[in-house]
């Protein structure tokens, strides 16, 4: 079990890096930076010399090669192939250690079966032309799969070193369950958001286009029913519809922010001091990071860091919740 405890951290480690990787590539409006997939224009890399950008135009003439956005595409996709590996070994090791505890064993399974259904759905970004509900998927799974492999290394921590729990109360528990529920429905505003390109409809804070609600079409923004086929790179829908989007993910937050506080307080009365001085700290991290992003325009580096807090969060809720044994 100490080799799982081991790979399960490392794992956990690059699930963050994968996270950031898909991300940049994202924001950086490289998602199709390879129109095919496992290749890249039909190579194991990305075309180099001019001969081979050449072969590659004539093989997409639709999708012109542009060394900037394949660079991210495929760096993306090989530590995301190294991250699945790794889960592999994980799940190999699980199947070989007969005398592994139960829930080990079964986090061990889980994880393959849903790190080849995330697989796919990075086929189908490609292939559905980054149709927002497949990348919003991506994304979200992306998310539990990182959140599951440090439940994992918790989980085999806490058996190596015969830990006992934290033993929180069913009410405690209860709000846990709401604050993780509350957080995935955030993230997935967020999500929706930058794959529909909403996240510059509103430039400034804390109000939207200088009101508090704006005209927006929230019917067209939520929309999940939208035809494949177009090429959705820079987005289908018009402004109303994504100022719709981005400012639900505003009210979304101030909703989250409100209850993690209390959250937070709830913890620090019953003595969990130091788990509620952590969740206060990453909800301020995230919500200013959140803020930034207006203020400053989207820069790259400010909305991946985003990306990860959001992460952060829900991974140390889900540990909080699912840790015990």
């Amino acid at each position: 079990m100490e080799r799982i405890k081991t790979l399960s951290l490392w794992s956990g480690l690059l699930g963050f890096v994968v996270v950031a990787l898909g991300a940049w590539t994202r924001l950086a409006d490289a998602g199709l930076g390879c129109p095919d997939w496992p290749g890249c224009y039909g190579f194991v890399t990305i075309p180099v010399s001019p001969e081979e950008i050449d072969l590659a135009n004539s093989k997409f003439p639709d999708t012109p090669y542009e060394v900037a956005k394949a660079i991210p595409e495929v760096v993306h996709r090989y530590f995301a192939a190294a991250l699945g590996f790794m889960i592999l070994c994980i799940a190999f090791l699980a199947f070989r250690y007969k005398d592994l505890p139960s829930d080990v064993r079964r986090l061990s399974f889980f994880l393959i079966a849903w790190v080849i259904m995330q697989g796919t759905f990075g086929y189908w970004t490609v292939s559905l032309k980054l149709w927002p509900q497949v990348v919003t998927t991506h994304l979200m799974s992306g998310f539990l799969t990182t959140g599951l492999l440090w439940l994992l290394y918790f989980k085999t921590k806490d058996h190596l070193e015969d830990r006992t729990s934290w033993n929180f109360e069913k009410t405690t528990k209860k709000f846990l369950n709401v604050s993780i529920v509350l957080v995935a429905i955030q993230i997935f505003l967020g999500a929706w958001t930058s794959t529909n390109y909403a996240s510059y409809s509103c430039t400034d804070f804390p109000l939207c286009q200088g009101q508090i609600l704006p005209e927006a079409n929230f019917k067209k923004g939520f929309d999940f029913f939208q035809s494949i086929g177009p090429n959705y790179l820079g987005g289908q829908l018009d402004h109303e519809s994504r100022v719709a989007i981005h400012i639900t993910h505003r009210f979304g937050a101030v909703i989250v922010t409100a209850f993690l506080l209390f959250m937070s307080y709830h913890l620090y009365i019953r003595n969990f001091a130091l788990l509620a001085s952590g969740l206060v700290a990453f909800l301020t991290i995230q919500v200013l990071l959140g803020i930034s992003n207006v203020i400053f325009a989207l820069p790259l580096l400010i909305a991946v860091g985003h990306n990860l807090g959001g992460l952060l969060l829900i991974t140390y809720l889900g540990v909080l919740r699912l840790r015990e044994k």
